[in-house]
């Protein structure tokens, strides 16, 4: 049997080398293609927009301090209301034995609660520094109400003192017109008040001279 020659060894040799060489050729292309997929970046995120914060709502700017004075719808009596910061004093009187002092808090929306002896109630709103429209409950009996803005010396005024032994606390409530309603309690015992001199604030109770000022809370 006769072996190949060499020129068959040679033809044989470069055969396996051209199949090789193509071999490694695909392998390295593969490789590339995948290192280059694997080094891609990925897509970057989306920021989902944020809503906006509101603007918080502006609060309603608290009343000056100021008085108020004026009468029940009813005509039965006279309030007066003194406002200082968020404190208020009100004072209910029908002039005759009637009367009420009530005190409380001026919330920022302009509303007003507030409470005396005996379950008395005063609800009003403070109506942009002109006035206050409300009601008050006194004794059981409502009164709805709308006062002004007084000037002095309209307004809410107060004495206190000791005559003859007796504890005096009286209440007036000065109009805008002038008139005056007003009363005494002596050791509980009410009455209508004397005039008071609205210039000075002065008022003779009971043969004693004394002076009574404006009430704030």
């Amino acid at each position: 049997m006769k072996r190949p020659g060499p020129l068959l060894t040679l033809l044989a040799g470069l055969v396996l080398a051209a199949f090789l060489l193509t071999l490694n050729a695909t392998t390295g292309t593969r490789s590339a293609s995948s290192s280059y997929q694997d080094q891609s970046p990925s897509p970057a995120p989306v920021r989902s927009s944020a809503s906006p914060t509101p603007a918080p709502t502006p609060s309603r700017p608290r009343a000056a301090d100021a008085d108020y004075a004026g009468r029940t719808d009813d005509d039965a009596a006279a309030v007066a209301v003194s406002v200082r910061g968020d404190r208020a004093i009100a004072y209910f009187c029908d002039g005759r034995t009637q009367e009420s002092w009530l005190r409380g808090d001026v919330e920022d929306d302009g509303t007003l609660r507030l409470t005396g002896s005996h379950g008395a109630k005063l609800e009003g709103t403070l109506e942009d520094g002109k006035g206050i429209d409300g009601t008050v409950e006194v004794s059981g009996t409502r009164h709805a109400f709308t006062v002004e803005r007084a000037k002095k010396p309209s307004g809410l005024w107060r004495a206190t003192a000791t005559v003859r032994s007796a504890k005096i606390d009286g209440g007036w409530i000065v109009l805008k017109d002038g008139s005056q309603v007003g009363v005494v309690n002596r050791d509980g015992e009410p009455s209508p008040a004397p005039r008071i001199d609205p210039e000075t604030g002065a008022v003779t109770v009971d043969g004693q001279r004394l002076t009574a000022r404006p009430a704030t809370p």
